[in-house]
């Protein structure tokens, strides 16, 4: 008894293959000054918009603040990095000039207590060089890298940068990005909100 196979059917040739849309990023409005991009700031604050950006070929004095941008904790964790910096400073200083103990760090390690002209164990003004600076060191480092992790740096692509106009951003132009993920984002409403503030284009940016 024979078992018959079904046939493979090639598709047909005139049926065209629908590809998926993709997704959509957010919508961009783009300005032709600084005080059309500060006025557009001030409105898309006020309508409760969370997710969003601006985007300016220099920096515009006061869009921070009229974006409702609020101070990070950056300079919080930067203090702490510096006290770190100021502390080992100071440990290093006792272990190498005031102390002769010895402590295991994976190899043995001999302190030395560095008595000349009757020096104290203790000396502020002599530790001062070396605790300035580690507490600079710790205090400059952590704060590129804290920076840059926390605006996830770097980012070698955006959705944005798919737009030609786009380019004049580095030039003399200003954009508004709302993106999708708004909790009060609608594309018609949100698209007709960009319009009413006069902007020179809007643009849908795909992700």
């Amino acid at each position: 008894m024979s078992t018959a196979t079904p046939s493979r059917t090639a598709p047909d040739s005139g049926t065209a293959i629908k590809e998926k849309p993709a997704p959509l990023f957010g919508i961009m409005a783009e300005f032709d000054s600084p005080a059309a991009i500060m006025d557009a700031a001030h409105k898309v604050h006020a309508a409760g918009y969370k997710w969003w950006d601006t985007h300016t070929p220099f920096p515009v004095h006061g869009l921070d603040k009229a974006m409702g941008i609020k101070p990070t904790i950056l300079p919080m964790l930067v203090f702490f990095l510096g006290l770190n910096g100021f502390l080992m400073g100071w440990a290093l200083q006792l272990f190498t000039n005031s102390f002769s103990f010895e402590l295991w760090a994976l190899v043995p390690v001999q302190g030395y207590d560095f008595v000349v002209s009757g020096k104290p164990d203790i000396s502020g003004p002599a530790f001062i060089p070396v605790i300035f600076e580690l507490t600079i060191l710790f205090s400059a480092v952590g704060c590129v890298f804290l920076m840059l992790l926390m605006n996830r740096l770097p980012q070698w692509y955006h959705p944005v940068f798919k737009s030609e106009r786009f380019a004049r951003a580095t030039d003399d132009r200003f954009f508004v990005v709302i993106e999708s993920r708004d909790p009060q984002f609608q594309k018609d409403r949100t698209e007709s909100f960009l319009r009413s503030l006069n902007p020179m284009s809007v643009e849908s940016l795909e992700d």
